[in-house]
């Protein structure tokens, strides 16, 4: 049954054309070089040091590796994190 919503909330999203992180609940994320990323609709923050940002998301986790890391801006599904950002990479929660 779960992934029969899944496949119809994609086909929805398709044919209707709307954006697939509404629909879909994906994160979007939005780099600005290498200094800003902002990311909305995630989980929560599960783990934040100066050298690592570690997100929930609906499926798996979003790590943002980097220097100097400052919270800009934290809301509930949103974030906004300064500093030096060597690495985004998407955790598949393969469990799921």
């Amino acid at each position: 049954m779960k992934k029969l919503r899944q496949l119809m909330k994609r086909w929805i999203t398709q044919k209707m054309e709307l954006p697939p992180d509404v629909m879909m609940d994906l994160p979007r994320v939005t780099m600005i070089g290498q200094i800003h990323i902002y990311i909305e609709n995630h989980r929560g923050l599960l783990q934040f040091s100066d050298k690592e940002l570690r997100l929930l998301l609906k499926q798996g986790q979003l790590l943002v590796k980097g220097e100097q890391f400052v919270l800009k801006t934290m809301l509930p599904e949103e974030i906004l994190l300064e500093g030096k950002i060597d690495q985004v990479i998407y955790v598949n929660d393969s469990g799921k």
